[in-house]
């Protein structure tokens, strides 16, 4: 859903090496939003690297067996850099 929601919002594919975003098909009014925001859209470096591997670390707030959904947010900055060194290592434990 996350690399759905920046496509259609910043116009930017997230997860691909070249970028293949089409915007040809959208009215003008839309594409020239959608260039007006990608020109402030930054994605963190570990955060492209988490995409283009598939996988991303995120915190699961929800608690399980109380409202059958799972919400939680995508790890980011010092988060992300913490939880990346204590999965090396117990990978290397």
């Amino acid at each position: 859903p996350f690399r759905l929601y920046y496509w259609k919002y910043y116009g930017l594919e997230v997860g691909r090496k070249k970028d293949d975003s089409d915007l040809s098909k959208r009215s003008p009014h839309a594409r020239k939003r959608c260039e007006a925001r990608a020109k402030d859209a930054k994605l963190e470096p570990a955060l492209k690297e988490q995409f283009l591997t598939g996988r991303l670390l995120a915190c699961v707030a929800s608690r399980p067996g109380q409202c059958g959904v799972a919400d939680g947010y995508i790890l980011e900055g010092d988060e992300l850099a913490f939880y990346k060194k204590k999965m090396e290592k117990k990978k290397k434990a």
